[in-house]
């Protein structure tokens, strides 16, 4: 095993190094060369999955490891850190990187700026993977900022298009807010632990936590790194940019949506050994993540495009799994963010073909609402989840977050079922729902105790200590997504009423976060007209040409 265990480390850095190489090829270069930017790009995309299934295999026979391959004092290491979560998060992050990369080769041919957005998509990549095995704190909150500064090249690709700058300039200013909290929590973490590699870190909140001792600046510690998420993660009130960037490419999207917003649930998994020593913290998660989801999943029914919808669903499912870190279901978590990364990256890309089929399946309500029936059907799949729940050891006072999500889940799915069949619904159709209903329920479980066996001794799997206020905020939860689920049925029925007209409106328009976060851009970042790089480029060369006349 000694040879794989050196190996290993070279192995894991190899995609991130691959795309930083690629990454620090000059614009003037990348812009001129567009094909071999292409060529050059496409392989080590597919040598970056590569070497991420084979670091992951090579997991299989080391365990865990720490290398450190230089130093720069205490508060900086380029250290790989590779286990389980790593191996998870750095295949996914690898898989989304190469598709979005094969997919911007034909969705940019042609383009002029083709080469400079493959540079700094590639520049991203690596800062994604990075962040993915990074060993040490100061190297993980670095490339946590270099992350935000290549993505923001990317949201200004077009950067005559004044909607892009309007959200590139959002998202950097959030960013910045990120930044700072993060570059707080790591001093306080070093003055209080003495050491920022994650090794020893994880080693003394485990001896904390078993020991019930106190750790000093535990919960500002804790609460930075909370902000810091809800800010990665376009939490409410956070999260105006985030439908606003669809002035960027495509494939930016893609990336966005399925890789990057989970920046800020992977910190929340990563550092879940410190995160658990602050009940308080997890509670403001909790509180938060939950809104988020409450709001966004309420406000993406009333958007009619389809990729402003998409990022209103993607605000609710970050609450939702930012709400499982809360309620210490850190395995649920990462559950979810390979789940949801890989719906979201197939939606983005065929977000063209799903215009097309929402136009062909487009139809209006008929008949009488049956609100009680809803109701019924919703509470039994709620029973069935809770009843699923107790089979697995999972019930609500042991392992909320699962019980929330899972019924948030079997609702939506029972409503679905509603929808295709409320207009012949029999006693034998009911019956079958609920059966399928129950069939899902026991997967889903299923499921989730197999990757909270595959991610013990990655993150923490101890359920945490039930609190009154875990449990209101549940249950209250589930009470409110039901509520929500009621309301997009009766929301056709009773558009043409001057109240639901009106709240149509607001909902419409997100309450109104983005209108008062753009006239405080305004205010103080005025945005002025812009050209394009190669616009630009243009007009030096007629300038020049007009000087040499």
């Amino acid at each position: 095993m000694e040879p794989i265990t050196t190996t290993l480390p070279f192995l894991v850095i190899t995609g991130p190094l691959l795309y930083l190489l690629a990454g620090l090829i000059s614009v003037r270069w990348a812009s001129r060369n567009p094909q071999k930017m292409v060529q050059i790009t496409n392989p080590i995309a597919w040598t970056g999955f590569g070497v991420a299934v084979l670091s992951a295999i090579g997991l299989a026979f080391t365990g865990k490891i720490s290398h450190t391959f230089f130093s720069l004092g205490a508060f900086f290491k380029l250290t790989v850190y590779f286990d389980v979560l790593s191996a998870v998060m750095l295949t996914l992050v690898s898989f989304i990187g190469l598709i979005v990369t094969r997919y911007t080769r034909n969705y940019l041919a042609g383009d002029a700026g083709q080469g400079r957005f493959l540079k700094w998509l590639s520049l991203t990549i690596a800062a994604v993977l990075t962040l993915m095995v990074s060993g040490h704190l100061g190297m993980f909150v670095l490339v946590w900022m270099g992350i935000s500064l290549g993505l923001h090249q990317l949201l200004v690709f077009y950067p005559e298009r004044f909607g892009a700058r309007l959200a590139a300039r959002k998202k950097f200013i959030t960013s910045r807010l990120g930044d700072l909290s993060m570059i707080t929590a790591a001093v306080l973490v070093y003055q209080g632990f003495g050491t920022l590699d994650f090794v020893r870190i994880f080693e003394l909140a485990q001896e904390a936590r078993m020991s019930g001792a106190s750790l000093p600046y535990i919960p500002e510690i804790t609460g930075l790194l909370v902000l810091a998420a809800l800010l990665k993660s376009a939490q409410f009130p956070f999260h105006s940019w985030l439908p606003e960037v669809m002035e960027t490419p495509t494939p930016v999207s893609a990336l966005l949506h399925a890789g990057i917003i989970n920046a800020g649930g992977f910190l929340m998994v990563r550092m879940s050994e410190v995160m658990v020593l602050a009940p308080g913290s997890l509670t403001a998660l909790t509180v938060v993540g939950g809104l988020t989801a409450l709001f966004g999943s309420v406000v993406m029914l009333t958007q009619n495009t389809v990729k402003v919808g998409l990022a209103y669903s993607t605000i609710a499912q970050m609450g939702f799994m930012l709400l499982q870190c809360g309620l210490g279901a850190f395995p649920a978590a990462v559950l979810h963010i390979v789940g949801h990364s890989l719906y979201k990256a197939h939606a983005f890309l065929s977000s063209g073909s799903v215009v097309e089929t929402s136009k062909s399946s487009l139809k209006l309500p008929k008949g009488k609402p049956q609100t009680l029936n809803l109701l019924l059907v919703l509470a039994s799949a709620v029973g069935l989840t809770f009843a699923a729940g107790a089979l697995f050891g999972a019930p609500l006072d042991h392992k909320p977050g699962l019980l929330v999500l899972g019924s948030t889940l079997m609702m939506g799915l029972v409503y679905l079922m509603w929808n295709a069949a409320s207009e012949r619904l029999t006693a034998k159709l009911f019956v079958k729902g609920l059966g399928f209903t129950g069939f899902v329920a026991v997967s889903y479980f299923a499921l989730q105790s197999g990757v909270e066996w595959l991610l013990k001794g990655a993150v923490v799997t101890d359920p945490l200590a039930p609190t009154v206020m875990g449990l209101l905020i549940s249950i209250s939860l589930i009470v409110l997504f039901l509520a929500a689920l009621v309301l997009q049925m009766l929301l056709p029925y009773r558009i043409s009423h001057p109240q639901w007209q009106v709240a149509y409106i607001h909902l419409l328009n997100g309450l109104y976060v983005h209108a008062f976060t753009h006239r405080l851009i305004e205010k103080v970042w005025p945005i002025k007209p812009a050209v394009s790089p190669e616009a630009a480029q243009k007009g030096k060369s007629h300038d020049f040409a007009k000087r040499a006349s």
